[in-house]
């Protein structure tokens, strides 16, 4: 009992350190026959970092593990050609399309294509997607990962026998406290395995394929519409004929325009057209009426007064 409390308290201690100390922590705890299992990475990490193995033969790891990246900016007259000829390599190559993008049309267009190419055919394949076009720009970038490579893989073997240790001291666990701080340091170690071993297929994916961002555009010296030689040559009647037309076609424009600011008002007429037209008509005969009326007062008066003037004689009489 004394030695599983043993055990328990050195797994306890070595979950907060890195996967190296973890081992040294609980590595007392196995038999003696399980020794050299704690050894075996040093000779995996050995040939990691280039050392010549115990025969003398110099290990295939020597050769670097580089990444590339590039960046191509192609013209041409004919974008959907080019492209389909970049797949055509691509897939020639081993390789495959990772993105594809078209914009535009007639002389705005233009495509993408994201290419991954095996690494050993990527100076090849690159020297042929410049060749579809004329060349605009080309950027390349190697990032040598041998060291990274070989660090991650040493720590994912650290770590799994790491976890292989714990593992077998859970089967070797007899109390319930025993077992449950054994299986919270598994899950621990087994997530940091997972996050190693993530890293381990980027960087193999990495290295394994090279990445090529295509860009093809559209050829600026392909001719736009201008003015032509025929055009250029044109006498002074083809002159004449050419004012005319696009006087007419000027006046159809304003007709049309015309047209459709009438026919935008019409609404706003029928509404306050005729509200408007009986207000004037309203407004007419209140101005004409007084007149009328003036015009029979003063006749009137002009009656009484001719008519005293008559009178006026009698009396002399």
């Amino acid at each position: 009992m004394a030695a599983a409390v043993l055990l328990v308290g050195g797994c306890s201690a070595g979950g907060s350190g890195d996967p190296a100390k973890n081992d040294s922590a609980v590595a007392p705890a196995k038999q003696p026959g399980q020794a050299g299992g704690a050894a075996a990475p040093a000779p995996a990490n050995a040939r990691a970092s280039g050392a010549p193995a115990a025969s003398g033969v110099t290990p295939v790891a020597d050769a670097r593990l580089i990444s590339y990246t590039a960046q191509l900016t192609l013209r041409a007259k004919d974008v959907s050609q080019v492209l389909a000829r970049a797949r055509d390599l691509t897939t020639a190559s081993g390789g495959y399309v990772g993105g594809e993008s078209v914009s535009g049309s007639g002389t705005d267009e233009s495509g993408q294509l994201t290419l991954r190419i095996p690494s050993a055919a990527y100076q090849q394949t690159l020297d042929q997607l410049a060749a579809l076009g004329e060349v605009v720009s080309r950027k390349s970038q190697a990032d040598d990962l041998t060291q990274q490579v070989a660090d991650v893989a040493s720590r994912v073997q650290t770590q799994q026998a790491s976890v292989d240790r714990v593992r077998a001291l859970m089967a070797e666990a007899r109390t319930l406290s025993d077992i449950t701080s054994l299986e919270g340091e598994l899950s621990r170690r087994e997530a940091d395995l997972e996050s190693l071993q993530k890293q381990q297929k980027e960087l193999a994916a990495r290295t394994s394929y090279s990445t090529v961002t295509l860009d093809v555009r559209r050829d600026a010296a392909i001719p736009t519409p201008t003015a032509t030689p025929k055009e250029e040559e044109q006498g002074f009647g083809e002159s004449v004929g050419s004012a005319l037309g696009g006087g007419w076609h000027v006046l159809l424009t304003i007709a049309r325009a015309l047209a459709v600011a009438l026919a935008a008002l019409a609404p706003f007429l029928l509404v306050l057209g005729v509200p408007a037209a009986l207000l004037y008509r309203y407004w007419r005969r209140t101005r004409s009426h007084p007149r009328a009326t003036g015009s029979r007062d003063d006749a009137g008066d002009a009656g009484e007064a001719g008519g005293t003037e008559k009178a006026a004689p009698t009396d002399e009489e």
